[in-house]
C-alpha cells in the first residue's frame, strides 16, 4: 500500500493503480486500499466513472464513518452529474466530521455552482438557474451559519 501512494503523491496513476489492486486483492476488506484504487483511477481515462463509484463505494462500505471517503466520492458524484447523490455524501461528511462540517457544505455549495449549470446546460433557463444559485447560497449560508434573514438584512 506504501508503494502506492508513494505513486499516487508522484501522480504516475497507472503505477498507483497496479499497487492498489494488488492490494485490494490481497486484503480484499481493506477500505483505504479500495480508496486509493479509487483515487488512483481518477488520473486513468480508460477507467469509467461509474467503475471508480464501484471502488468508493466499496471503501465506503468497509469505512462508513470515513469523512474523506465521502467527501471524495461527493465529488466524483458532482462530475457525473448526479447531484442528490453527492449531496447526501457531503452531508454525511459533515455529520461524521462535524468539527468541519462547514468545509463539507461549503464544498457542495461551490462545486453545485460550478457544474450544475454546466450538466443542465441543454436545460438551462432563469428559471434553472435560479434554483442552482438558491441552493448553493443555501449550502454556503449553512456552511457560515448565517440564516436567509441575517443574510438579506447584513446586504441592505
Amino acid at each position: 500500500m506504501a508503494a502506492g501512494e508513494q505513486s499516487l503523491v508522484a501522480l504516475d496513476y497507472d503505477k498507483a493503480y497496479a499497487h492498489f489492486e494488488k492490494a485490494v486483492k490481497m486484503q480484499p476488506d481493506n477500505a483505504t486500499a479500495w480508496f486509493g484504487k479509487a483515487e488512483s483511477a481518477l488520473g486513468m481515462p480508460k477507467i469509467e466513472a461509474e467503475n471508480i463509484a464501484g471502488f468508493y463505494r466499496k471503501a465506503i462500505e468497509l469505512d462508513p464513518k470515513n469523512p474523506q471517503f465521502k467527501e471524495a466520492f461527493a465529488s466524483l458524484l458532482m462530475d457525473m452529474g448526479r447531484f442528490n447523490e453527492a449531496e447526501q455524501q457531503f452531508n454525511q461528511a459533515a455529520e461524521i466530521d462535524s468539527e468541519n462540517a462547514s468545509y463539507y457544505w461549503l464544498g457542495f455549495a461551490v462545486e453545485y455552482a460550478t457544474k450544475a449549470p454546466m450538466v443542465m446546460e441543454q436545460f438551462l433557463d432563469d428559471k434553472t438557474r435560479d434554483m442552482i444559485a438558491m441552493k448553493s447560497l443555501s449550502y454556503a449560508l449553512k456552511a457560515i451559519n448565517l440564516t436567509r434573514e441575517d443574510a438579506k438584512r447584513i446586504l441592505s
